[in-house]
């Protein structure tokens, strides 16, 4: 009966799957016990396979998975004790177990040192087979549990450092991280918060990461970047025959996402007659596609960003205010780079990487000089600059090691220290606040334009106002 296999019911079969320990093997010389170690196993729900040999063993072994081997330890040819060192040495997962007539306790702590999880002394009793394999399946359990903990503890150890692709290194991130990885349990709408280029979409794609919906779709859009005519169409879809080009139906992104999550970037850029559906989207969980007559259900996280003030949005009555509360669940305030320069250092390695690995470039690191200059420099592009800073260095770098000569002029140009005496004068005679007001705000003006090479938006940021507020001052001050 070598190499045969007994069937069991379905039913018990799929109970020892579940526990654990399944496919045995016996090895034996006699032809009796294998016999009638195939049949006591199969009415327990193990499914048996069998070997007369060391040799046949290891065939066996070789074409299939085995959990379990019990053998006995006198055959003619390759002894049971030899079969152990060898199926220990290749097999490390499996449970080896060996049986003997002429057993002893110094035969058993012989096996146990050459890998044998356990003895049975021939003969044997059914129950004492069992029981033996019952243990084995415990142990098992008991070491695979510990392996998963391991490899979940592995990843988190990994992951202390990182949210999903963002890098979390100063005080301030690591905040953020913590709230990320316990809000993203919760399908709570959450409103990121910052500056361009800090780094918003991949908090959102974080929360995604984290989320009971991390195997759902995530749809990234940004509402500035669609032309108002076509964000209604790509948003909610549109049926066959809407309008002139709708030659069939299409779904928007919203349906595109359900069971996911659906990221609205620079949501303050959405037409305030599109708040009116994204509303009901929030509200309701509903969505109209152009022409349809039907709401559709979706099911739906959903994650906005922006860079804009919203509350002076609604203010001005260009954002809705009840939309406003709806998407302001649970803010998360990303904050710019320079005001976390702990990262600063910890991104120029991970970014270095990066851009070795996309352009093949093999820069291994900075100069104390560069180190000094990035954490100096004021980031107006934040995280994104930083990133664009280092390629465009490790493409012009002369070396291994990125020098102050292949950093953009910008970068290199020392910062203004802060608290230094401005350079401004007021006319002869005059103690006017209202001039020297005009006075200082025309050289802060000068200074962040030539901090930024003439970059308005950049200035802007810096200066705290808006693009247009600033263009207004330029050339109320002669200075464009």
């Amino acid at each position: 009966m070598a190499g045969d296999n007994v069937g069991v019911p379905s039913g018990r079969r799929r109970d020892r799957v579940s526990a654990g320990l399944t496919e045995v093997l016996v090895v034996d010389d006699e032809e009796p016990v294998r016999h009638m170690l195939t049949l006591m196993l199969g009415r327990e729900g193990f499914t048996v396979h069998t070997a007369e040999s060391g040799e046949q063993a290891l065939e066996r072994l070789a074409t299939r998975p085995i959990d379990v081997m019990l053998s006995d330890v006198r055959m003619p040819g390759m002894g049971g004790l030899t079969l152990v060192d060898r199926v220990v040495a290749v097999y490390r997962g499996l449970t080896v177990v060996v049986m003997s007539a002429f057993g002893s306790v110094d035969l058993a702590l012989d096996a146990m040192k050459r890998g044998a999880y356990d003895y049975i002394s021939k003969p044997f009793t059914a129950d004492e087979v069992v029981l033996v394999l019952r243990k084995a399946e415990e142990r098992e359990r008991l070491r695979r549990d510990n392996a998963r903990l391991r490899s979940r503890l592995d990843a988190v150890l990994a992951d202390a450092d990182r949210l999903g692709e963002m890098l979390v290194h100063s005080t301030g991130m690591r905040s953020i991280a913590a709230t990320v990885r316990k809000v993203a349990a919760f399908k709570t709408t959450v409103l990121v918060l910052g500056e361009s280029g800090v780094g918003k979409e991949l908090v959102s794609r974080a929360l995604h990461r984290y989320s009971p919906r991390a195997e759902g779709p995530f749809v990234a859009v940004n509402c500035g970047a669609i032309p108002h005519g076509l964000l209604e169409s790509e948003l909610f879809g549109h049926v066959r025959g809407a309008f002139t080009d709708a030659h069939q139906d299409r779904r928007g992104l919203f349906e595109q996402g359900h069971g996911g999550t659906v990221f609205l970037d620079e949501i303050g850029e959405l037409p305030v007659e599109l708040q009116v559906k994204l509303l009901r989207v929030v509200q309701e969980g509903e969505i109209q596609r152009i022409g349809d007559e039907s709401p559709r259900r979706v099911d739906v996280r959903i994650v906005a960003a922006t860079s804009r003030d919203l509350d002076e949005m609604v203010a001005a009555g260009s954002f809705r205010q009840d939309l406003y509360y709806r998407i302001n669940v649970m803010p998360i305030s990303v904050p710019p780079l320079r005001a976390r320069r702990d990262d600063i250092l910890p991104l120029v390695t991970d970014f270095l990487a990066r851009i070795n690995r996309k352009l093949g470039t093999r820069v291994s690191g900075i100069t104390d000089e560069v180190a000094r200059v990035l954490t100096a420099y004021h980031w107006p592009g934040n995280v994104r600059e930083l990133e664009n800073v280092l390629e465009h260095a490790a493409v012009l770098s002369e070396g291994p090691v990125i020098e102050s000569g292949a950093l953009p002029q910008r970068v290199r140009r020392p910062p203004v220290p802060e608290g230094a005496r401005m350079s401004f004068e007021l006319p002869p005679g005059t103690l006017s606040v209202k001039q020297a007001q005009r006075a200082v705000e025309r050289e802060l003006i000068l200074r962040a334009l030539e901090q930024t090479d003439g970059n308005r938006t950049h200035a802007a940021r810096l200066l705290e106002l808006s693009p247009r507020a600033l263009l207004y001052k330029i050339k109320d001050y002669g200075l464009g």
